[in-house]
């Protein structure tokens, strides 16, 4: 099986859209996703993946079915700073944090058991388990019992944040690591597919992360949203 998670054009958070910027993307994006023979896709409830997903959808043929759990992750937390999504952390804090490596118990903080985030995780896993079960492919441990093995390839399109949590359950990996460590421009797109080494037992393997070469096709840099300013002093980037 292979899951190709799409990421948002370039956002207007506060209505809930692409800007101009994202729409080009989003342009390009639909001449790559064109040639992708989908069996399925889904899509997040929040408006400017859906959006990002209208513009690729009729060249693929295909409709998407939306997926509440595809939405951007939720809880916010009561940072030293300010109050923000769980994922923005300044390094200092995120990395002095007892489990922050361990993919397990790096919920384990006062803030982000405040926030609810275990809770939220666990949602989130809970319906990305059984949809996966319902795919073929049930989780036993770290490995995945390939209980129905298929080619299908199957396109979500939604929101960073959340794309870290699918790959942090697909891949075993701490999920602060990955919110931290790799950023997913707006448009890129992650594929992941199986590898069934030994008949009946699969794992899941990571082929492209963020991939944003439809941009570069179109003459269009890649969009900072999700990054922040590469030296302190590039007063033009995002601060915080």
């Amino acid at each position: 099986m292979k899951l190709i998670i799409v990421r948002h054009g370039d956002p207007d958070y506060e209505n809930d859209t692409l800007t101009e910027r994202g729409l080009k993307e989003a342009e390009a994006l639909s001449e790559r996703m064109k040639n992708i023979k989908a069996d399925e896709c889904y899509v997040s409830p929040l408006g400017r993946a859906r959006q990002t997903a209208d513009f690729c959808l009729p060249k693929m043929n295909m409709q998407a079915r939306e997926l509440w759990w595809l939405r951007e992750f939720a809880p916010m937390v009561e940072r030293t700073e300010k109050k923000g999504v769980a994922w923005d952390w300044l390094p200092q804090d995120w990395m002095a944090m007892p489990h922050a490596f361990d993919p397990d118990r790096w919920t384990e903080q006062p803030k982000l058991e405040e926030a609810g985030v275990r809770e939220e995780i666990d949602r989130i896993y809970s319906e990305f388990g059984s949809f996966l079960e319902q795919h073929g492919y049930k989780k036993d441990g770290k490995l995945f019992i390939a209980e129905r093995a298929n080619n299908d390839t199957i396109v979500f399109f939604c929101h960073f944040g959340l794309e870290c949590v699918l790959l942090s359950y697909l891949l075993n990996l701490p999920l602060f690591v990955l919110w931290h460590a790799a950023i997913a421009a707006p448009t890129s797109v992650t594929t992941v597919v199986t590898e069934e080494r030994r008949e009946g037992i699969a794992q899941f393997r990571m082929t492209s992360f963020g991939d944003t070469s439809h941009l570069y096709v179109a003459g269009i840099e890649p969009s900072f949203h999700g990054r922040f300013r590469e030296c302190y002093t590039n007063e033009e980037e995002r601060k915080d």
